[in-house]
């Protein structure tokens, strides 16, 4: 059985599987910022038709996918990165996984072709909620709280499996879930 967690930087929201909020319909997000105010993360598998050039005017290199990571600062281009040997910035958010929104290196290094997609996940925007609102929302089942994934379900290109392998990391208790219609009124 899960044990409730407590949103952390590292763990995941898992939405349950009726959150009719099209932000956050079977989204998994990744916290990447806690503070006494807030969290802040970003939704990993909400993958949108952008690449990183349609962004970017003049950047050549890699095509990019762009996710959106929440309705927040949506003109904004954050990432998420495994390679600290070559972007030696961002925070830690769990072994071997970084934040950051320090673009100029990594501009260079798409540029010179020296990142690749299982490296670097690039996303629009981020999703925030005050302390006491992510917490009424994991109060009323909205969210489950995990630290149970392994990093490489975060450079997955897949929306759907995402959202399926993470409810399956959490036991037997919650699999069934995974098979939940979209929509229960057209089952």
């Amino acid at each position: 059985m899960l044990s409730k967690l407590s949103p952390a930087i590292g763990r995941l929201l898992i939405s349950e599987p009726f959150l009719a909020d099209p932000n956050f319909a079977r989204s998994v997000v990744l916290i990447a910022e806690e503070t006494e105010e807030g969290v802040l993360g970003v939704v990993l598998n909400q993958k949108s038709n952008l690449l990183l050039n349609d962004l970017v005017p003049g950047i050549v290199g890699l095509d990019f996918s762009i996710f959106i990571g929440g309705p927040v600062e949506v003109d904004s281009i954050f990432f998420l990165h495994r390679c600290y040997d070559k972007i030696p910035s961002g925070f830690e958010i769990t072994k071997g996984l970084y934040w950051s929104y320090d673009f100029d290196l990594v501009h260079q290094l798409v540029e010179d072709k020296n990142l690749n997609a299982n490296e670097i996940r690039f996303f629009l925007g981020y999703s925030g909620w005050s302390s006491p609102q992510l917490k009424e929302e994991i109060e009323q089942n909205t969210w489950i709280v995990s630290d149970q994934y392994e990093a490489d379900i975060v450079f997955s290109e897949s929306d759907e499996e995402v959202w399926s392998e993470v409810i399956k990391n959490l036991g037997p208790k919650y699999a069934h879930i995974v098979n939940f219609p979209q929509n229960p009124n057209l089952n």
